[in-house]
């Protein structure tokens, strides 16, 4: 099972929305997909999460996320992005499943 980030880097002008992408591969059943923030010299801090079927919205953070099952990626959507934006952001998934040996 594997997750990659669609850019390893973003350059975005202050104001505009900004996209951040991972395509995901699974055995199983993706559970959740989750996204982190981690500024310099901090601990990742936990923003939302989502499932295969289901997007979410957090207002007062100005994020978005959804996933889209049919191309395996999850979107994390920065709306009128700030510099205190600027931070290392992860993409997480929980796989249930079996594998035969």
């Amino acid at each position: 099972d594997t997750i990659q980030p669609l850019s390893s880097e973003k350059y975005i002008v202050e104001g505009k929305n900004v996209t951040l992408s991972c395509n995901y591969s699974s055995t199983g059943t993706v559970n959740s997909l989750q996204w982190y923030r981690q500024y310099l010299g901090a601990k990742p801090e936990f923003l939302l999460q989502v499932n295969e079927y289901s997007s979410k919205s957090e207002p007062d953070l100005r994020l978005y996320s959804k996933a889209t099952k049919e191309i395996k990626r999850v979107d994390l959507i920065i709306f009128s992005a700030a510099v205190s934006d600027s931070a290392l952001y992860y993409c997480e998934f929980i796989s249930i499943g079996c594998r035969s040996t």
